[in-house]
This record gives structure tokens, sequence and C-alpha cells, in this order.
């Protein structure tokens, strides 16, 4: 039973050593290929064998497991994850008790790690548009409404898939958007409060130091350091064809991935929202 104090760095590495300690006893030694003979009074692995297939001391890995205040590298964490078989939320849940970064998450997520109900969530929103985006703004899927809008508002096909590169690196952008003046600064905002978390993170840093590069105006924005949340706005396009289209933008948290959430474009006016069903038919 994890100790109750009022020091919260005492009481997360109580609950550091009682994670560690239940994670360890559910793994069996033939499971990280660790020969099985003769009586254990430990349930699972114990501490030593641990401490070996991870690569770390005994004394240290047993003092973690003790709650001690010791430091632990993120190449340590990521060892004694892959030992005790953590899964994903297990391993960002090792990384917080102890006081680390959050785990890198996946630079993408193709289309097949997408679970498949996330997929038909989206497809199913028709005639609202809607993609799935992660922390970066990478687009990772999205339903034929977004596609039908963005095609007709973008003069350059955005091979980068990302919702940051293409607004900063196309100029049509700006005439399409009626309230750029809003907009581009909220959207770099959004994508530096993110970034805080990613520091580490050689691809987020390499996508800041090109998109500086290619976008005078984004560089700009970066330069003054403002953030924002994700939240509800209005966004305003003048179509091509279909003349003022007016949305109120939504964002869907996808708890199966963490990190990662639906942007939706909801019609604000019913003039809208004919144009949309117009240009989907």
């Amino acid at each position: 039973m994890t100790s109750t104090t009022a020091d919260p760095r005492t009481a997360r590495r109580a609950e550091l050593a009682d994670f560690l300690r239940v994670r360890r006893e559910r793994v069996t030694p033939g499971e990280v290929g660790l020969a099985v003979g003769g009586r254990r009074r430990t349930p699972g692995l114990r501490r030593e064998e641990v401490a070996q297939l991870a690569g770390v001391g005994v004394t240290w890995y047993t003092w973690l497991e003790q709650g001690r205040p010791i430091n632990a590298s993120t190449q340590v964490l990521d060892a004694v994850a892959r030992v005790l078989h953590l899964d994903p939320a297990e391993h960002q849940h090792l990384y917080r008790l102890a006081g680390a970064r959050a785990a890198l998450p996946p630079d993408r997520a193709s289309h097949a790690e997408i679970p498949a109900p996330v997929r038909e969530v989206v497809a199913a929103m028709h005639p609202i548009p809607a993609t799935l985006i992660n922390e970066r703004f990478d687009l990772l899927v999205w339903n034929q409404p977004w596609q039908t809008l963005i095609e007709t508002l973008y003069d350059v096909p955005c091979g980068h898939r990302n919702l940051m590169w293409c607004s900063f690196t196309d100029p049509q952008v700006r005439a399409g958007v009626e309230n750029w003046e809003f907009e581009g600064p909220h959207l770099v905002a959004m994508f530096r409060a993110a970034y805080v978390e990613h520091l580490h993170d050689p691809r987020w840093r390499a996508f800041v130091t090109d998109l500086r590069a290619h976008s005078d105006e984004f560089a700009h924005l970066w330069d003054r350091h403002e953030v924002a949340a994700p939240a509800t706005s209005h966004r305003v396009f003048r179509h091509p064809s279909a003349g003022r289209l007016a949305f109120t933008t939504l964002s869907l948290e996808v708890t199966e991935m963490p990190g990662c959430r639906i942007l939706t474009y909801v019609p604000a006016d019913e003039p809208t929202r004919a144009a949309m069903l117009e240009l989907t038919a």
C-alpha cells in the first residue's frame, strides 16, 4: 500500500516503488528468456534479474524500486520498461512517476496504425470536414469533405501532409482565410505550446528549422514565444466557387491515441451548411 505524505515528490516515489514491484512480479522468467528451475520465493522476476536484463546495477535498481531519491535517465527507464513488458500507457506512467520527460510519440502514425473505429468516426462526420491530427499538426487521416474543401483552397498540394507547413508555405492561404491575422498567430501559439513537450525530439527541432527557412511569417511568429491551448475558434474561408464559408472549429481528443485529436470544421451558418452539401454531393 502506498504511504500518504504531504510531500508530492515522496508520494510519487512511493507510487513508483509500488508500480515497479507489481509489474516486476507479473513477468515470468520464461517471458524474458531466463531458465526456469527450482523453487522461487519471489513471484515473477527478482530485482537482480531486472537489473541484469536492463543493464543497470543491482543496487541502483533496488534503490529505484524502494522509492529512494535518485535520478533515472530516460535510457535506463526505457530499458526497465522493455524488461517489464510495459505497454505504451504504462511506459508513459513510468516516466511521469520517475519525474522524466514524456516518452517519444511515433513521428507520424501510419494509416494502418489508426484504430478502425477512429477512421470510421472521421469518415462518418460527412458533410462536416474532419481530420485526425497529432500535436505537430500532421494530417493522419481525413474525410471526403475535408479533402474537397482543402484541395480547392490551396494552390499547392501539401506533400508534407501537415497543417502548419501547408498554411505557412502556400500564399493562397492568406487570400483564402478571411481572419488569417488571428488564425495564423493562434496556430503558431498552439504549436509552440506543444513544442515544449518535445524539446528533446530532433524531428520537432528539424521541422521548426525547416519551416522557419521557408516562411518568414512563421519565423516572426515563432520568435514571439506566444502559447495557446487548442480551443474553439471561428474560421472564415473565401472559397473560389462557393464564396464565403464560415466554420466553428472543434477539437475532439482521441483517448486511444495520446496527443491526437479530431479537428472538425462545423458550418457556422445555413449558407455554409448548404454550400458544403453541394460541394460534397
